[in-house]
């Protein structure tokens, strides 16, 4: 343990700072003051990280194996369409990268730093780049600064810090220099010694100096969160697209070597079948699930930036929102504006009084004139904001100020001496702050003392935030005032404040609500305080009763302390008020427990950034879909542990890099507007996965039945490659439909359960509309003359296509009549495609692919085929969508179930 002198040695550096010559070489040294994990991903490892994808990574198998077997026109589409879902997934995610640098660029975090021209030169001041900083730098410290490095404090005027983010305590600490070696704090551990501030720390009150011991990589911060907290389980989109994946992985798997099998039993062929064998394997594939996803959730992204400024980090994170059925977010700032206002002012009796208003004005006025502080507190900012418009205000004017002890976190008050009109010889100290550290400075009995902590306890209960304020008169002397002098105070009454919900607050939980959404408030505040802003907002928590309540210190640490940051002690723990819950019973519980006890509780106070991080990984561990919304260091934890994380663009640095969502305010109209986005593209996605895997079911069952059945194969590998094709480049209008009015009242899940009863029942039926064409071509080719081999290709692959556009437009479930009519670009491509199906066997092309013309019986055939078959999908679909309607009123239930409460 070094102290000042010893560190600035070690540093090579001194109070009056760095050369700059000499903060250039050692800049080119240590290397820029940023943290690793923020430096941008190179392009080719960007390419091969989007092969991770299950589907991307099967194409790519399947086409490796289509080169083996000398299938070349099967590889090499194959293999252009994974190089394209790479591409454009790899693009988005750059184009998201550089629009985060853009924001971060805008609020570029700076330093005061104390740098000198040449050794003889004098210091100066001046405003640096954080990433510019190295280590023996001299930097200013005051309220609001991040701290931007590991830094020993050289001197300190009241300097309190929040290192929450790296020991999750939610109350400041004090930090001030150490001049001699204490052997006590030799075994303590770094956080605790009183001389040390972290990188992720933020300034909370006072002013300090310091050198910098370790920039970048090298901070503690770095090596706290650069691995840890960038380590996600799966998230939404993941464990959805990964259910559905391996299932029909499996199925593809399987495919090849049955068909080898059956025609080497049946048939007698060999390997001669295995380019057929890989072609209906690929025909079972959904090929364009990688280009379709990204395409869908990169035109979301596009359009949320475009319109509403929100910035899409990380492409499945836009699914991630539509899936979110779990909101999880702190109440001040984002549910109430960041202000509070005066609710009353009662003497000790609970009778309005305005002389408390007034007292507790002067104390804010003068403590902040005379204490020099940059700006009131939000809590004196309200006060003095009630006592102007009060009658009465001018009289305060009279008053004249002569010292002052600015609040700190351990005394938990602030006091201002002030010089009464007509009382010469006599100074008031006017105390304020805290309710339980302002009554132990005043002269009362026992009996008065708790009969006034029960008075704070009831409005704190309440939901309302409390100031004490008491007084007392001094002879007047030129001395200097001291925190011995807060003594022997009469206790003067309480100023009571509220929080001011946030305008759009009421409203967007509403609209949350009807889609779905349910709402969790973590807090670090009192249990009654956030659980009266959340029913003001109509959050509709249940009527309960506490075991107890805080005192009045608790719901306020005091005049300049963070709103919600008191550090005082319980006189008896708050556990429960109905949905809402305390960290103190948080645990005292289980993982599986507090699973439960979240899916109930609506409200979470007293929460430090472990405990938030271990509620949302509760949700999410029982099976809810989970956004947090943060924008502070403290937040990082339940950030990672979210499925998505979503911050404000003003959020600090760490914060914009943890989130996968960055949204222009910190407003829950914003995060409407995404989930909306998210659940566009999903139900985009989730549409084209119903129609793609049905067909390509229905083909695959079919073809190998077919195959079993005819002494030639049913299709030829070039056949089927071309019939992929055109079914391949009509799918694209997926990405461009607009998804059911019904599937943006729910949250958008991928189920693989829902999806394989869905695809099988579907499936059969198009296998059965195929297996009815055999008879249709046996009918019509019966007496016709030519290459009866060739005509079957022909009306096979005209049937396949006809029935897939069919799909492409009856399939679209859960619309009413008037959308299904509206389907623009599918309706289109599904046109697109049936001309193809039927023109392209008697155009030039058709023999080259081993097909020849049908006779117009045919035609009249497959119409009557068609026709049976869009009855029967059509009844098909109407009786689903009867048996299966929480598919399409799941959204309207879960708001009932979780959100109206």
């Amino acid at each position: 343990m070094k102290t000042s002198l010893g560190i600035l040695r070690s540093l090579d550096s001194g109070p009056r700072g760095l050369v700059e010559a000499r903060a250039e070489e050692r800049l080119a040294r240590f290397g820029e003051n940023v943290l690793p994990a923020w430096r941008p991903v190179p392009w080719p490892r960007r390419f091969v990280r989007s092969l991770r994808d299950p589907f991307t990574s099967v194409l790519l198998c399947l086409g490796l194996v289509s080169a083996v077997v000398s299938a070349w026109g099967t590889a090499c589409v194959i293999l252009a369409l994974v190089a394209v879902s790479c591409l454009l997934r790899s693009a988005e995610e750059h184009r998201a990268d550089r629009s985060t640098a853009d924001l971060r660029d805008l609020v570029a975090t700076t330093a005061t730093v104390v740098r000198r021209v040449s050794p003889d030169a004098a210091p100066l001041e001046r405003e640096v780049p954080v990433a510019d900083l190295v280590p023996g730098d001299v930097i200013r410290l005051g309220p609001g600064d991040l701290v931007p490095a590991d830094v020993q404090v050289l001197r300190a005027g009241g300097l309190t810090v929040h290192q929450s983010a790296l020991t999750g305590e939610s109350a400041p600490v004090a930090k001030h220099p150490l001049d001699t070696p204490d052997p006590a704090l030799a075994s303590a551990g770094p956080f605790a010694q009183p001389q040390l501030c972290f990188q992720g720390s933020s300034v909370t009150s006072g002013s300090g100096t310091a050198v910098i011991v370790a920039t970048g990589g090298a901070t503690r911060f770095a090596a706290a969160h650069d691995g840890r907290a960038r380590q996600r389980g799966a998230s939404a989109f993941d464990r959805s697209v990964q259910g559905i994946s391996w299932t029909l992985i499996r199925f593809m798997l399987l495919t090849p070597p049955l068909v080898l099998m059956a025609n080497a039993a049946l048939r007698g062929r060999g390997l001669e079948t295995l380019p057929f064998a890989v072609a209906v394997a690929v025909g079972l594939t959904p090929e364009m699930l990688p280009v379709i996803v990204t395409t869908a959730l990169a035109r979301g992204a596009a359009r949320l930036a475009r319109t509403s400024g929100v910035i899409v980090k990380r492409l499945p994170a836009l699914h991630d929102l539509g899936a979110v059925d779990v909101l999880c977010l702190d109440k001040t700032g984002t549910l109430t504006e960041d202000r509070p206002v005066v609710a009353a002012a009662v003497d000790g009796a609970d009778r309005p009084d305005p002389e408390v208003l007034r007292w507790a004005a002067l104390s804010a006025l003068w403590t902040l004139q005379l204490a020099e502080l940059p700006a009131p507190d939000a809590l004196d900012e309200a006060v003095l904001d009630a006592a102007e418009e009060a009658e009465g205000w001018g009289a305060c004017a009279a008053y004249e100020g002569v010292a002052a002890l600015p609040f700190d976190p351990v005394r938990r008050v602030a006091t201002a001496v002030v010089r009464r009109p007509g009382r010469l010889g006599v100074h008031t100290l006017v105390t304020k702050g805290a309710v339980e550290a302002v009554l132990e400075r005043c002269a009362l009995d026992g009996d008065e003392r708790e009969r006034l902590l029960a008075l704070a306890d009831r409005k704190a209960e309440s939901g309302l935030r409390l100031l004490a304020v008491a007084r007392a008169d001094r002879p007047a002397r030129p001395g200097v005032y001291t925190a011995a002098d807060e003594r022997g105070l009469t206790f003067v009454g309480l100023v009571a404040l509220r929080d001011v919900p946030a305008p759009s607050a009421a409203e967007a939980l509403g609209v949350l609500a009807r889609r779905g959404v349910t709402v969790k408030v973590l807090t670090g505040d009192h249990p009654g305080t956030a659980a009266r802003a959340c029913a003001d907002l109509g959050l509709g928590l249940r009527t309960g009763t506490g075991t107890g309540a805080g005192s009045g210190a608790d719901t306020l640490a005091g005049s300049g302390s963070k709103p919600g940051a008191g550090s005082g002690a319980d006189t008896g723990a708050t556990i429960e008020y109905g949905d809402v819950v305390t960290a103190e019973l948080v645990d005292t519980l289980s993982d599986a427990e507090l699973a439960r006890v979240a899916d109930r509780a609506t409200v979470f106070a007293r929460c430090t950034p472990e405990h938030k991080a271990r509620i949302v990984s509760a949700l999410r561990a029982a099976g809810r879909t989970t956004g947090f919304l943060g924008d502070g260091v403290n937040d990082l934890p339940a950030l990672h542990a979210a499925d998505v994380g979503i911050c404000p663009r003003n959020a600090v640095d760490v914060a914009r890099e943890a989130a996968d969502v960055v949204l222009a305010e910190k407003d829950l109209t914003a995060i409407d507007r995404a989930v909306l986005a998210g659940r566009h593209s999903s139900g985009n996605i989730a549409t084209y996965l119903r129609i793609t895997l049905s067909s390509n079911l229905g083909n695959v069952i079919a073809m190998l039945t077919a195959g079993l059945m005819l002494p030639f194969l049913p299709m030829l590998p070039a056949q089927v490659l071309v019939q992929n094709l055109c079914f391949d480049a009509a799918q694209l209008a997926f990405a461009f439909d607009r998804p059911a009015a019904s599937a943006l009242h729910r949250p958008a899940v991928l189920r693989s359960r829902d999806f394989l009863r869905f695809i099988t029942g579907f499936g059969l039926l198009n296998a059965a509309a195929d297996l009815a064409t055999f008879g249709v071509l046996a009918l019509a080719l019966h007496n016709a003359a030519g290459d009866g081999e060739a005509a079957f290709h022909a009306g096979w692959f005209t049937e396949n296509l006809l029935t897939q556009a069919l799909v492409m437009v009856l399939l679209r479930t859960g619309r009413s009549a008037a959308e299904r009519r509206a389907g623009g670009p599918l309706r289109a491509a599904a046109a697109g495609l049936a001309v193809v199906g039927v023109l392209l066997p008697l155009t030039p092309v058709g023999p080259l692919l081993g097909m020849s013309a049908l006779p117009p019986l045919y035609y009249l055939l497959l119409g009557s085929v068609l026709g049976l078959y869009a009855v029967a999908l059509t009844a098909a679909r109407r009786r689903y969508e009867r048996r299966h309607p929480a598919e399409d009123e799941s959204g309207r239930g879960l708001g009932k179930a979780h959100g109206e409460r």
